[in-house]
């Protein structure tokens, strides 16, 4: 089997190789990258493999721009500093991974799966894990800009104790009492926002987590919640979005 390691830091590539050696000294590691750009020249001029192994993050970029800009149907694993937690979306996807430091146990396994898994759509693996990627690494808004009189400020995320919708306009609630218009609507607004510390309760409101005080059973399999400047008419979490809010105070 001929392999590729595309990696930018030295030490953590010689010591993948070494690994591979120790899983199956049948193993040739046929090039070495530490960049996005050598590796696209490379395999521009007909560079092939069985298996790559390719670090997510490179000196000049992300590794997937590499697929994006040029057809690879080679399998990869791809490694990765990231802690287990956020690395689940990559099993989710289906996509193997090796967690930094890598164990040779890790290695071998992750050696089997590839070569089992050896007739999958690639450009569908690196698709997915692209997205998952992506999703962890999404950069929410932590401030709006909103305007106070003849002048403008910026209202930080955690300073909001919700959003809600009223006679067609989107306002900010502030824990300092404040109440500001702003030109999102709430759709928009929660792909922006924190779902982490932002949930919509109804089609009107969007709370923070940590104005919630108390949370109360409410009838017709509902609930109720004890938080600060919200009426207890908007402070009703809607029965079909119950279970998901449940899920988001238990995270």
């Amino acid at each position: 089997m001929k392999v590729i390691v595309i990696e930018d830091e030295k030490l953590s590539a010689d010591h993948l190789v070494t690994l591979i050696k120790k899983v199956d000294p049948a193993i040739s590691v046929i090039a070495r990258f530490d960049s996005v750009k050598k590796s696209i020249e490379e395999f521009n001029k007909g560079l092939k493999a069985d298996l790559l192994f390719v670090d997510i993050h490179l000196a000049d970029g992300l590794s997937f721009d590499i697929f994006s800009k040029i057809s690879i149907d080679t399998p990869v694993i791809f490694t990765t500093a990231y802690n287990e937690y956020a690395i689940k979306a990559f099993e989710i996807n289906s996509v193997d991974y090796l967690l930094k430091p890598i164990g040779i146990e890790e290695l071998s396994r992750a050696i089997e799966k590839f070569k089992k898994l050896n007739g999958l759509n690639q450009a569908l693996i690196l698709e997915n894990i692209s997205n998952a990627y992506q999703g962890i690494n999404k950069q929410y808004k932590n401030r709006f800009m909103v305007k106070i009189g003849d002048s403008i400020s910026s209202i930080k995320s955690e300073e909001i104790l919700h959003f809600i919708s009223e006679d067609g306009l989107v306002l900010i609630s502030t824990n300092k009492g404040k109440r500001y218009t702003i030109d999102y609507t709430l759709d928009n607004l929660e792909t922006l926002i924190s779902p982490e510390v932002f949930f919509r309760i109804n089609r009107k409101v969007i709370v923070n987590i940590n104005s919630v005080q108390k949370v109360s059973s409410y009838f017709n399999s509902r609930l109720k919640l004890n938080t600060e400047a919200l009426s207890d008419d908007d402070s009703v979490v809607s029965r079909e979005r119950v279970n998901d809010f449940k899920l988001w105070l238990d995270k």
